[in-house]
């Protein structure tokens, strides 16, 4: 296996009820998307959580972290929620030999107008090309969780 995929809620997975935005974590999104896109990379996809990121606990990042590290696959893409993002990338700092991209969205997947698809098909290509390293792919742009933060009023990540 080329990549290994690990999903754990947030925004990208969320399903709407009303105008009043309540929601849930729905099933990972993230394999109709691929199979929409007609990726030829070999893949795997393995789902560890459905929650919100607000409500990640430090049990949670250690989940994560041991899973990654656990897994075969040296490139891994993480689908999560974008507020607590960066934190879970600091988590998983040190993971040698592995290359680790990030990666959700500020729209669900299942909305017309979603970010999801090219942030997912950004993480994939970043997990192949870059070296060993802990990365967020959003916004068109790649980021070290080191030196970023999540903009909530312009609803985007920079680098800090």
């Amino acid at each position: 296996m080329q990549i290994e995929i690990f999903t754990t809620g947030g925004t990208i997975d969320k399903i709407y009820f009303d105008a009043k935005s309540n929601y849930e974590i729905g099933e990972p999104q993230i394999v109709e998307l691929l199979r929409d896109a007609n990726l030829t990379v070999d893949y795997k996809v393995t789902s560890l959580l459905r929650k919100d990121s607000l409500e990640l606990t430090d049990d949670d990042r250690q989940l994560i972290r041991a899973a990654v590290e656990k897994s075969e696959a040296g490139n891994v893409v993480i689908t999560h929620g974008t507020d607590t993002m960066i934190s879970t990338g600091l988590a998983l700092q040190g993971l040698a030999g592995k290359t680790i991209v990030m990666t959700g969205a500020m729209q669900p997947a299942r909305f017309r107008f979603t970010d999801a698809i090219y942030n997912v098909a950004s993480a994939i290509t970043a997990a192949q090309t870059l070296p060993a390293g802990v990365y967020i792919a959003m916004n068109g742009q790649i980021f070290d969780p080191l030196r970023s933060r999540k903009n909530v009023e312009m609803n985007r990540f920079e680098t800090v």
